[in-house]
């Protein structure tokens, strides 16, 4: 597997799932995608913080399986620009993660205190868990990005 920083540019096509940074595109969605489904079979007794838990799981799904896609079929050309997008993405992302994974631990305190049921609580807390694991791939991401945007 290559690295970010042996290269100034993104990978297109299968390229994707060779380079360190890019392939953790694949966790991302996976993680985000089971904090989407947790959080929405759950009931949601606090609509607030589990509102804004489900816009950043459904919106880093999103835009990160929209990335994923262009950068299979090539559509950013090897563009320096692409690789500035990436860096800023990684970033919000990030930091979108790390308050949803914090909000959705205190929703979880808060229905653990609360008389709702057993199985909403295991619910919850797999949620936090695939919250935090998302919110490390997306720092994970956002360094080897970073060093790849400094090479470039």
């Amino acid at each position: 597997m290559s690295s970010a920083t042996s290269g100034a540019s993104l990978p297109s096509g299968l390229a994707v799932l060779t380079t360190f940074p890019d392939v953790l595109f694949i966790p991302e969605i996976i993680f985000g995608g089971l904090v989407w489904i947790l959080v929405a079979s759950t009931k949601v007794a606090f609509q607030m913080p589990q509102g804004w838990v489900m816009f950043v799981s459904v919106f880093c799904f999103v835009i990160s399986t929209t990335l994923l896609c262009l950068y299979f079929c090539g559509a950013h050309g090897g563009s320096c620009s692409w690789v500035t997008l990436d860096v800023i993405y990684q970033g919000t992302a990030a930091l979108f993660y790390l308050s949803a994974a914090v909000l959705q631990a205190y929703v979880t305190y808060l229905s653990s205190i609360s008389s709702l049921q057993y199985i909403t609580y295991q619910e919850n807390i797999a949620a936090v868990v695939f919250a935090f694991l998302a919110t490390l791939m997306y720092v994970i991401h956002k360094v080897y990005s970073l060093l790849r945007w400094k090479s470039s």
